[in-house]
C-alpha cells in the first residue's frame, strides 16, 4: 500500500508494536526493510524523514489483519 503521509510518527511505530506479522518498507531502489526491527524503523524513517518532501512510501504487510490495520489507522486521519 501507498502512504503519502506520516503525520504522528511515534503513534506509526506503535501502531508497527502492534502487527502480529513481518511489515516492510520499499525504498524507491526496490529495498526492503523490515519496520518490525527497531534498527530498520531508525533506518528507514531517519531517511525518509531527512528528505524535504515525502513523495509516497510503499508500505507491505505480509499478514492482511495487519493491513487491514495500517489502513485503518490511515483513513481515520492519523
Amino acid at each position: 500500500m501507498k502512504i503519502y503521509k506520516i503525520d504522528d510518527v511515534d503513534g506509526f511505530l506503535q501502531l508497527l508494536d502492534t502487527c502480529k506479522g513481518t511489515v516492510e518498507l520499499v525504498s524507491k531502489e526496490g529495498d526492503r526493510l523490515n519496520l518490525k526491527s527497531k534498527l530498520s524503523q531508525y533506518v528507514g524513517l531517519s531517511k525518509l524523514f531527512s528528505e524535504a518532501e515525502i513523495h509516497d512510501i510503499e508500505i507491505i504487510a505480509h499478514e492482511p489483519e495487519d493491513a487491514q490495520r495500517i489502513f485503518r489507522y490511515f483513513l481515520d486521519g492519523r
